[in-house]
């Protein structure tokens, strides 16, 4: 692979830029088999039109392994304008370069392992409330109700507000992420401006929380933050390199990040994990005995957690074969070559995770869901670097990933010692790709206790 960033001889990656100005971006929208049907035709790089913006496709391990080491050299992070707009400049995902890195320093502090002991109550608590609504509704549609779950636990966990999802906070907060991508109007009825209200709603809340709270610390004489166990109180008080607290405009934009990290992709990995291991049963057996062997009365706490080595398997499979994002941008900040084709300045690349996870040269039949396939004696995906990357890698690797897989495991754990479901007839189980995977029809269920 050359990577020099001279100018090129190189040609151009094959594909086609489509119409005048709007390029393919129609088809990219319309069409589900846009990137499959185009890597099949061109290979695995290959050039179109989106956004207003020359776009590179790429895919595979090595075409990960060359975006996320040279981060900040050829390639910047970047977003659709309706993102960058909605998150904020003070955003984590809007930063770039040195910014960033020092921003990430600070805000991981919410995602120690001390600090991720002190979530664990929370999570348990909130979840077995949802489990007790579900078993007297008995039959819904899982894929909202799972959305309701995560929206309380994240604004539990990151702003310490209570049932946010049916408040005026959780209007307001769908409002938002409905908007985040969107055709960037900021009129009342487009979603775009809607959007915009719902974060100008938010932000003016969270301000309300943020100074609460700081009287709360002050009139507590600095009472150890973690006691409070949100986010919030730990990056209220949290110091960067220099010494220097946040500003309350960007504690805003990190904590309305974190709400959008914390909620719409854990989302859509619950629901996956709920559907695959009903059509599943002998897996679903196979967790329900590893919980059953290290003991229903044991504490759930990150050490017992570590042991339930099959269910990671099972997550693990579950993000390989329906990541929760497809994949990611980046902006070209250098011309750079890869695979013999040369990729110039300020081009956009879009890697792709879900291609990435079906690639047959890793996995052994990539479209069967297979948890064994992450057993120690196989580990499939330690073939190659950057070959599972359902958090992304590289610097710009999920900061929550951690308390995305305590959030998973601990709902996963808790729901199959106690309860089972059916899948009900007569819906389409296939899957709508934007913002988030998702069942078509929600994943209508039958949902009741094992002690009833």
């Amino acid at each position: 692979m050359n990577t020099n960033s001279h100018h090129s001889t190189l040609p151009l990656p094959p594909g086609n830029f489509g119409l005048p100005i709007i390029g393919e971006t129609l088809e990219f929208f319309r069409n589900p088999q846009f990137a499959k049907q185009r890597h099949q035709k061109y290979g695995e790089v290959f050039k179109t039109h989106l956004f207003g913006n020359p776009t590179v496709f790429l895919m595979g391990a090595e075409a990960n392994r060359f975006l996320f080491t040279n981060e900040n050299k050829y390639f910047n992070s970047t977003w659709p304008k309706s993102t960058k707009q909605l998150l904020g400049s003070g955003s984590l995902s809007v930063q770039q370069g040195g910014e960033h890195q020092k921003r990430r320093k600070v805000l991981a502090q919410a995602f120690q392992p001390r600090a991720l002991s002190s979530y664990i109550a929370t999570i348990e608590s909130i979840s077995h409330e949802y489990f007790q609504r579900w078993q007297k509704l008995q039959d819904f549609a899982w894929y909202p109700e799972l959305k309701n779950y995560t929206l309380d636990i994240a604004c539990k966990l990151f702003v310490g507000t209570d049932g946010a999802s049916q408040t005026q906070l959780g209007q307001d907060y769908e409002k938002f992420v409905n908007g985040l991508f969107s055709i960037p109007i900021n009129l009342p009825w487009t979603r775009f401006g809607q959007a915009c209200q719902g974060r100008k709603r938010l932000l003016a809340a969270i301000e309300k929380i943020i100074h609460q709270r700081q009287k709360l610390t002050q009139d507590t004489d600095g009472i150890d933050s973690i006691q409070h166990r949100d986010a919030l109180s730990l990056l209220i008080n949290a110091k960067d390199e220099e010494g220097n607290n946040l500003s309350i405009d960007e504690l805003k934009d990190q904590i309305i990040t974190l709400l959008f990290a914390g909620h719409e992709t854990l989302t859509s990995a619950l629901v996956s994990f709920c559907l695959q291991t009903a059509q599943h049963p002998e897996i679903f057996t196979k967790i329900y005995q590893e919980q059953k062997n290290l003991g229903f009365a044991q504490p759930l706490t990150l050490e017992t957690l570590s042991q339930m080595t099959y269910l990671d398997q099972v997550l693990k499979e579950t993000m390989r074969l329906i990541p929760p994002v497809g994949g990611g941008f980046r902006q070209v900040v250098e011309t750079c070559e890869f695979k013999g084709y040369q990729i110039p300045q300020g081009w956009t690349i879009l890697y792709q995770i879900g291609f990435t996870h079906q690639d047959n040269r890793i996995y052994s039949q990539p479209e069967k869901f297979d948890p064994d396939r992450f057993s120690p004696e196989r580990a499939e995906d330690k073939n190659q670097l950057f070959s599972y990357i359902p958090f992304a890698g590289g610097m710009r690797e999920c900061l929550g990933k951690e308390f995305a897989k305590l959030e998973m495991k601990i709902f996963a754990a808790l729901l199959i010692r106690n309860y089972r479901w059916q899948i009900l007839p007569e819906q389409d189980l296939g899957y709508v790709m934007i913002p988030t995977p998702r069942p078509r029809d929600g994943l209508k269920v039958r949902f009741f206790s094992i002690h009833e």
